[in-house]
């Protein structure tokens, strides 16, 4: 098996398990808000198919894509919000429908392409490989919201390896983003699979190092918690900085999530004002900043 197929087959998996997560839901179900502010869990899965089909486009159709492109550029600060707006306000068995239409459809095209092909994107162009490895990361991201509405704590699996991956490329990223010098040299990256694996990072005698459960890290480098209630330890100055800092996501610093102990200490409102943002990737940054795991 190839890494490509590896990887797809990965996406599938992932893909299906949201399914599961989502395609018994009730109308209530399908409203309940999410950890993101604004986003219930429709918004959630019609970003998911949005995403999707912007995807599928740049695979089978570039110039279709490139207009897409221009609406991005005219209206920059709404265009991925009003996609999850327009997908959530439609009955839940037709976004449920379309969701699975499109990331079949996407993960067709991705099999069949050739080897090498490299496709649009709203930043620098994508491998084959890089897309269906973000998707796999927005789409574990974003199910990580859901799973955190309907109450569910989902069992991890290796195919956070992907995530990982991403994360600890994007290290330069995080700090260039925040207009910081990346550190120099690499840190030791050791972090434990759901498995037991070890997975390592990086080289073995580096001065900075981080450790701690993979789980862990993948919530840390996707902002889907904050590092106060997570495992993963740092040592080294810069090292330490990263962990306050680490995005795996390209675009503008996410807000991350509070510590638990701040959030039970305030009371959510029923309907969070302001406009829906979520703090996964999505297409709105990447077409500002260059696509880290690429």
């Amino acid at each position: 098996m190839s890494d490509l197929s590896s990887v797809l087959d990965d996406l599938h998996r992932e893909s299906e398990e949201l399914d599961l997560l989502v395609g018994g839901l009730d109308e209530e179900g399908w409203r309940l808000a999410t950890p993101a502010p604004g986003w219930t869990v429709a918004h959630q899965i019609a970003h998911l198919a949005w995403t999707d089909r912007s995807a599928l486009l740049a695979v089978t159709d570039a110039e279709a894509f490139a207009k897409e492109v221009e609406k991005a550029i005219a209206a920059p600060g709404g265009f991925v919000d009003e996609g999850a707006e327009e997908g959530a306000a439609r009955p839940p068995a037709a976004l449920l429908a379309g969701w699975r239409s499109g990331r079949g459809a996407l993960e067709d095209s991705l099999r069949a392409a050739p080897a090498g092909t490299r496709f649009p994107w709203y930043g620098p162009p994508m491998s084959v490989a890089s897309v269906a490895t973000g998707r796999l990361m927005e789409t574990w991201a974003h199910g990580q919201d859901v799973a955190d509405a309907l109450g569910v704590t989902r069992t991890p699996t290796d195919r956070l390896r992907h995530v990982v991956r991403i994360g600890v490329r994007a290290r330069d990223f995080a700090f260039g983003v925040r207009g910081l010098t990346p550190p120099e040299g690499e840190f030791r990256v050791q972090l434990v699979s759901a498995t037991g694996e070890l997975w390592t990072y990086g080289p073995e005698d580096a001065p900075q190092r981080v450790t701690g459960p993979a789980l862990d890290f993948c919530l840390l480098v996707t902002q889907r918690a904050h590092r106060a209630d997570l495992a993963v330890r740092a040592q080294g100055p810069d090292a330490d900085r990263w962990l306050d800092i680490a995005q795996a996501f390209a675009g503008p610093p996410g807000d991350g999530r509070q510590p638990k102990e701040a959030r039970s200490a305030e009371p959510l409102p029923q309907e969070p004002p302001g406009e829906p943002r979520p703090a996964a990737p999505t297409p709105e940054d990447r077409c500002r900043k260059e696509e880290p795991g690429e």
